[in-house]
């Protein structure tokens, strides 16, 4: 009993690091490779040219059914104030699958005193659809006929599924160098019983803050952005904070890059290790370098597990490609605001 109870624990503590992966699109470091819209609705035509952005991520190669997620988005104003975009996504961790699109729709005003100053505010939202996949056809095939490790699954398991429609709405304000996101993701209340019968599980609801400061003149060769993000599930109270730091070198093709970021859990999880009881935190450390070739973005990404507890010695990787295409501007802003010009 005691060797299960230890297994389960530190199962929980692994599990932590998932806990903002299991309703719509899962928030990694993505938005550090020029991917703001991917996590902020307001962000969509925000920019001062239309964006397609792909990525693909992949966790511990060496492990069967690996969580692995992929995306597609696009971006792009419509008009002075208008901006429109979509997301496909599929996202699977083991048993379990989930799958979608979202469809946005933001609005922006400009308070600059001229054309080339940034002060702009943006307001966004997303519908979303998601299907969501459990299979659990092969749970009982280890457990003898009447002697099932969960009484509510049966020997002969099924694949269940289940679809929900859901909101994100989101506020941005970029003036200058300075740049703000508020986004609320999951809005409504659904209930998903293919998790949880009574329908307990009906909050999926998400908060998310962050904020970025550039540091470097217009034209400098090197600048640099350190950012926060902080974000909370309203069910659990489960919160993380990514503290990043970026540099950018101008070339004469576009841009090379780098970034940090450490992530941090500010809740734990208890296991028993040697018969005493102690407590670990999520932690991640996760590098990304990236190239602005022209109007192309390359970005690679991985991340790291800091903790006494892990599953996998391996890490996570992701590759984003991304394509910059005609905006509404003919030039950029006067400002040193990458996630903009």
């Amino acid at each position: 009993m005691k060797i299960k109870y230890t297994y389960f624990t530190l199962l929980l503590v692994v599990a932590t690091q998932f806990a903002f992966s299991q309703d719509g699109i899962p928030i990694y470091q993505e938005y550090l490779a020029d991917n703001l819209y991917l996590i902020h609705p307001s962000m969509a035509g925000a920019a001062s040219h239309n964006q397609i952005r792909l990525t693909n991520r992949q966790q511990w190669f060496d492990v069967d059914n690996a969580p692995s997620l992929q995306t597609i988005s696009a971006n792009a104003r419509v008009g002075d104030k208008i901006g429109l975009g979509a997301i496909f996504y599929n996202d699977q961790n083991g048993f379990h699958s989930q799958s979608g699109g979202y469809l946005t729709f933001a609005y922006h005003l400009m308070f600059s005193r001229s054309e080339v100053d940034l002060n702009q505010l943006s307001f966004g939202l997303s519908t979303g659809l998601s299907q969501n996949r459990l299979d659990e056809s092969t749970f009982a095939l280890s457990y003898p006929e009447g002697d099932q490790f969960d009484p509510a699954i049966s020997v002969g398991g099924i694949e269940q599924s289940s679809s929900y429609f859901n909101l994100d709405v989101g506020m941005s304000y970029n003036f200058l160098n300075f740049s703000s996101h508020v986004t609320i993701k999951n809005l409504i209340f659904q209930n998903r019983d293919i998790y949880d019968p009574r329908n307990e599980s009906n909050n999926q609801r998400r908060y998310l803050i962050s904020l970025a400061y550039a540091i470097g003149s217009v034209g400098a060769t090197w600048s640099y952005e350190p950012s926060v993000l902080f974000q909370t599930a309203e069910s659990t109270g489960e919160s993380t904070v990514d503290i990043n730091f970026k540099a950018y070198r101008t070339m004469e093709f576009g841009q090379l890059w780098g970034a940090l970021s450490y992530r941090r859990s500010l809740d734990g999880s208890e296991f028993i290790n040697g018969g005493q009881i102690n407590a670990q935190k999520q932690q991640l450390i996760t590098p990304i370098i990236g190239i602005n070739f022209r109007n192309f973005v390359f970005a690679y990404t991985y991340s790291t597990q800091l903790g006494d507890v892990q599953f996998n010695n391996g890490g996570f990787h992701q590759i984003t490609l991304g394509y910059d295409f005609l905006g509404n501007r003919p030039e950029p802003y006067d400002c040193n605001c990458p996630a903009i010009n």
